[in-house]
């Protein structure tokens, strides 16, 4: 997980612009008449019987059930497969937070769902803004990118991350469960949501993990050493096995808080 710079900062500007956009969205007529249009365009133009089943198959790839299997599989894999406790715990904070945090925002805006009238299959339960579905998208194409960064499938789980989003939006707006704004609003709660974890993260959590038995018996050890390695070969400093910083064994001698390829 990359350490990103200003990140207490940068993710309390994140989310409190996406609160400002859901409360005016939701409480005054400056974006809701053009929500609820830009919605019927999509319904009116593009429905027909054979896209409905599609778009309602594609909405579900990101629905609750579906978001805790994918997560608990792909965490799983990463701790028992390929013994990789470090990258399995970040992937799970970082797709279980930016997707949860649509919670608060739910909350905090209160936005209805769009009018059940138009909806394909009426939801029920959480508020509108932001889209939860969208959020878990997102969050999940960042947890991808973070395990694939320095490799040369970054671009490819970018172009195909931005897709994912782009179809699973649409998804939502298709079957009448979210206005347009709602899905840009998912955008920036799960990054804010995002930002915040990496600092959390490269702050108390890394530096604390070996702590858990668990960790160490799944391989924490000759994981940190093997990125250790490469973030001094990065850095063109000598690695020295075994150097810890704050405890985290594995960590090269001066690497600091910065380095790049810290706690993938």
């Amino acid at each position: 997980m990359p350490y990103v710079r200003h990140w207490l900062r940068n993710s309390i500007l994140l989310f409190a612009t996406a609160i400002a956009l859901g409360l005016v969205a939701a409480h005054t007529e400056l974006i809701q008449p053009h929500d609820l249009q830009l919605d019927r365009t999509i319904q009116t133009n593009t429905r027909t019987g054979w896209l409905n089943h599609v778009m309602e198959g594609v909405s579900a790839l990101a629905s609750p059930i579906a978001g805790l299997l994918i997560l608990a599989v792909w965490s799983g894999w990463l701790l028992f497969v390929r013994r990789k406790p470090t990258k399995a715990v970040a992937t799970f904070l970082v797709v279980a937070v930016g997707w949860n945090s649509t919670q608060i925002a739910k909350a905090l805006v209160a936005r209805p769902r769009p009018p059940r009238q138009f909806m394909l299959d009426p939801e029920i339960g959480s508020n509108s803004f932001p889209s939860g579905h969208t959020a878990f998208t997102v969050a999940a194409v960042i947890a991808a990118y973070f395990l694939l960064r320095e490799t040369r499938h970054r671009r490819t789980v970018l172009v195909l991350g931005v897709f994912a989003v782009l179809l699973i939006a649409f998804s939502r707006m298709y079957v009448g469960a979210h206005y347009p704004t709602d899905t840009f609003g998912s955008v920036l709660i799960a990054g804010s949501a995002i930002t915040f974890v990496t600092g959390v993260w490269h702050t108390w959590l890394l530096p604390q993990l070996h702590r858990v038995p668990l960790m160490e018996r799944y391989g924490l050890t000759q994981e940190r050493e093997a990125l250790a390695r490469e973030a001094a070969a990065a850095q063109g400093v000598a690695y020295v096995p075994g150097q810890t910083r704050a405890g985290a064994p594995g960590t090269p001698a001066g690497g600091g808080r910065h380095r790049k390829h810290a706690g993938r």
